[in-house]
């Protein structure tokens, strides 16, 4: 189900359509065309999300040349039959660890590399349980389209230790999901149970969207 407003979804289609003509447009009146798609785009964010130009205008300098989605890495690790969550201090919420690749990452060093940073856990990824199209799932209001990718992680040494951008580490049971604050941005209820749902069938297949 996509919990997303149709603005946001017109406006992304729209600033990529502006971002990849002006990338690739020879044609002087093609590129003024391209121009005023992007102002257009420029405008349905600022209008509809209340954001400052400038913040919006800094959202789409930072994807220079064809636009793709970018990629979410989250690690899913679990101790004792309770998964690993961190408390994230931008809202308050609950998600498991992780954020965007880098540029130059291997994905499921990238989610190892987020559950060390965010949980100060030592892991190890072991397979993928889901490949989402993070935009229906609840992702951040942003420019930016992106893919999520969890990966089963199992635990290897550390121990919590939250970080600059978490300020909680614990380990939750699936019951105590239904009253826990989420970052749903980050980690929706239906991406939790479904690491859950791995727990019990180790050898259930990958879901993806």
């Amino acid at each position: 189900m996509n919990h997303i407003p149709h603005w946001l979804t017109w406006a992304r289609k729209v600033q990529a359509i502006a971002q990849v003509g002006l990338t690739f447009a020879e044609n002087a009146y093609d590129r003024e065309r391209y121009a005023e798609l992007h102002e257009l785009a420029l405008e349905m964010f600022e209008t509809e999300s209340g954001a400052a130009r400038g913040t919006v205008s800094a959202w789409f300098a930072a994807q220079p040349g064809y636009a793709t989605p970018k990629v979410d890495v989250r690690g899913a690790c679990f101790r004792d039959g309770k998964l690993l969550l961190v408390r994230e201090r931008s809202d308050g919420g609950w998600c498991l660890p992780g954020g965007w690749a880098d540029v130059g990452d291997v994905p499921s060093l990238a989610a190892e590399r987020e559950v060390a940073e965010e949980a100060g856990y030592v892991c190890k990824a072991q397979k993928v349980i889901g490949v989402f199209d993070a935009n229906r799932h609840g992702e951040p209001l942003s420019a930016y389209h992106g893919y999520k990718l969890i990966f089963w992680c199992e635990i290897t040494g550390g121990a919590g230790l939250p970080n600059h951008e978490t300020d909680g580490v614990d380990f939750f049971s699936r019951d105590a999901l239904a009253t826990l604050p989420l970052s749903t941005p980050r980690s929706s209820l239906a991406h939790l149970l479904e690491c859950f749902a791995h727990l019990d069938n180790p050898a259930k297949p990958t879901v993806f969207d």
